[in-house]
């Protein structure tokens, strides 16, 4: 029973189908760069560096709430905004490192069924493949053919890993590279990032430790999901 639950669960955390259209909001931020020798004013709120990337509105606010609260507990961590289809990585003092496109669960929804992790591939229905939002304590792991992933829920079967190109007809990697995130949605709940961003961003940053991947709502209220988020704290 375990073997089949293990089996289940490395497959749902690799496997990815169909698509979906996802109307994106029109609100973004650029945040400003680090200045050079800067000393931070002990009473004003530290901010993430997102440097020259583009980003929504709700994830600066949760992304400078992380920094400036210490949620992150000094690991590195990563803010994932399902409704613009991206992710962001940074380090534990809130300077980015990497941004990526990603794909996403066919579904909309921020919720997982509760025994997801324990059921075939091939019960799991259209409205059931969303991708959970949350705060998850992720590590590295492998699976059965001795490929990484990034594990961001064990119990649930969600993972980050490398986008799979085997099937043609999914147009996985054409997905990732369009501008918009209309086309993003076709997994069973999965991250699927591209390689390069997999092999030379997040395999080094939780090489050594664990870390902290927030996953945005898209159906739910920040503090719904986060119930220590305070954006007041950050004029």
């Amino acid at each position: 029973m375990h073997k089949r639950i293990s089996l289940v669960i490395l497959a749902a955390g690799i496997g990815c189908q169909v698509g979906f259209a996802l109307e994106a909001r029109d609100e973004t931020v650029t945040s400003a760069p680090a200045m050079a020798g800067h000393v931070q004013d002990p009473n004003r709120p530290i901010r993430a560096n997102f440097r020259q990337e583009r980003t929504s509105v709700d994830a600066q606010r949760v992304a400078d709430w992380i920094v400036d609260s210490g949620d992150n507990q000094q690991l590195p961590f990563m803010v994932l905004d399902k409704v613009d289809a991206r992710v962001y990585l940074f380090h534990a003092d809130g300077q980015l490192q990497a941004a990526s496109a990603v794909l996403l669960g066919l579904a909309v929804g921020d919720d997982s069924v509760a025994d997801i992790g324990e059921r075939k591939l091939s019960s799991i229905r259209s409205e059931e493949r969303t991708t959970p939002a949350g705060r998850f304590v992720a590590s590295l792991g492998r699976n059965l053919h001795g490929g990484q992933i990034l594990w961001v829920d064990y119990a649930s079967a969600l993972s980050l890993h490398p986008v799979i190109t085997s099937n043609p007809k999914e147009r996985r990697a054409q997905r990732l590279s369009t501008p918009t995130p209309h086309d993003n949605r076709i997994s069973f709940g999965c991250i699927n990032v591209p390689n390069d961003f997999f092999e030379r961003a997040v395999k080094p940053a939780f090489a050594s430790s664990n870390g902290i991947v927030y996953v945005l709502p898209e159906t739910r209220p920040l503090r719904k999901v986060f119930p220590s988020f305070d954006d007041k704290m950050i004029p």
